[in-house]
C-alpha cells in the first residue's frame, strides 16, 4: 500500500470502529449482564494484546518505577470506565452514548489545566464553553423524552467520562513514554480477571438466554475494538498530527449516530442532532492550534489563562 494514503485509511478505521463499538455494546448488554460483557470483552482482547507486544518486542510490565501505576490503569481506565458504559447504554441510545464520549478531549483539557497546570488559549475556552452548553442542551432535550432512565445512562457515561480523562491525564503526568501494548496488554488481563469475579459474585446471567447477536458483538468488541481500535490509533498518532487524530471524535458520534437510527429502536431526536453541531465546533475549536488563530488574524500574541490547582 502507499504509504501516503496509511493515515487516510487509519483515521477512517479509527472512526468506523469507534463508531460501531457503541450499537455493539447495546446490542450485547440486551442479553448478557454489563460486568460479565466487558470482562469477556478483556479476556478476548488480552492474549491478542499480549501476543502482539510479544512480537514487537514491547514488555509486558510497565518500568519498575511505575509498576504501581498498572493496576490504576486496570481499574479505572479499563474495568470501572467501560463497565460504565455498557451499563449506561441499558438505559440510554448506542448514539446518544456516543456524543457525551465524544466530549473525551474536553474532559482531558479541563483536567490537565486542573492538575497539570495546562495554559488554555482564550479561543479553547470559549470552544470549552460552548461544547459544554450544548452538551447540556441535549441531555436535557434528550431526559424530557426518556425520563428516569435516561438520567441514570448520561450519569453512567459521564462518570465514563471524568474516570477515563482523571487516569489518562495522571498516567501522562507519571508514567510518560510506555509502550502502546504494554499499556494495554497486561492491565486489559487485570481488569478481566477483576470483572469476571465480581460478575460472578453480584450478577446471575442466565446463559440461555445469551442471543447470538450479543456474543458476537462481545467477540467484535474484544477483537475488533479491543485491538484493531486501539491500535489503528496510536499508529495514526504516532504517524500524524494529535489535531488530526483528534478529529475522530468529531466523527465517530455522527457514525454511532447513524447506525443507531437503522439498528436500534431507540435513538436521539432532532433538535439533539442539531445541537451537535456547535457541540462539535466547540470541541474543534478547542483542539486548533493557537498558530491556526494568529496566521489567520495576523495576531502577535493571544492571551491565555491559567488554573492553578
Amino acid at each position: 500500500m502507499n504509504k501516503k494514503y496509511l493515515p487516510l485509511l487509519l483515521f477512517f478505521s479509527v472512526c468506523l470502529i469507534w463508531g460501531t463499538t457503541w450499537i455493539a455494546m447495546e446490542m450485547a448488554v440486551a442479553t448478557i449482564p454489563p460486568i460479565l460483557a466487558t470482562g469477556l470483552r478483556f479476556l478476548i482482547a488480552a492474549p491478542i494484546l499480549i501476543f502482539i507486544a510479544y512480537k514487537l518486542k514491547q514488555p509486558l510490565l510497565f518500568p519498575k518505577p511505575q509498576q504501581k501505576w498498572m493496576l490504576l490503569v486496570a481499574i479505572c481506565y479499563f474495568a470501572i470506565p467501560f463497565t460504565l458504559m455498557i451499563f449506561g447504554e441499558q438505559y440510554i441510545s448506542s448514539g446518544l452514548a456516543a456524543i457525551i464520549f465524544a466530549n473525551m478531549p474536553i474532559a482531558v483539557m479541563v483536567v490537565s489545566a486542573l492538575f497539570l497546570n495546562l495554559r488554555l488559549s482564550v479561543h479553547q475556552v470559549v470552544g470549552l464553553l460552548i461544547a459544554v452548553i450544548s452538551l447540556c442542551s441535549i441531555l436535557m432535550n434528550e431526559m424530557k423524552i426518556g425520563g428516569e432512565d435516561y438520567l441514570i445512562g448520561s450519569l453512567a457515561l459521564g462518570g465514563a467520562v471524568i474516570m477515563h480523562a482523571l487516569t489518562y491525564v495522571m498516567i501522562q503526568k507519571h508514567c510518560k513514554n510506555i509502550k502502546v501494548f504494554t499499556y494495554n496488554a497486561l492491565p486489559c488481563l487485570i481488569a478481566a480477571i477483576c470483572l469476571l469475579a465480581t460478575s460472578a459474585l453480584v450478577e446471575t446471567p442466565n446463559i440461555h438466554s445469551f442471543t447470538v447477536e450479543s456474543i458476537s458483538s462481545v467477540l467484535y468488541l474484544g477483537v475488533i475494538a479491543g485491538v484493531g481500535g486501539v491500535a489503528a490509533y496510536f499508529k495514526l498518532n504516532e504517524i500524524s498530527s494529535p489535531f488530526t487524530a483528534s478529529i475522530c471524535f468529531l466523527l465517530f458520534p455522527i457514525v454511532a449516530l447513524t447506525l443507531s437510527s437503522f439498528l436500534s429502536s431507540h435513538t436521539v431526536s432532532k433538535a439533539s442532532i442539531l445541537a451537535m453541531l456547535p457541540l462539535l465546533g466547540g470541541i474543534l475549536l478547542t483542539k486548533t492550534e493557537k498558530t491556526f488563530w494568529l496566521k489567520r488574524f495576523k495576531v502577535k500574541k493571544s492571551p491565555a489563562l491559567s488554573w492553578e490547582k
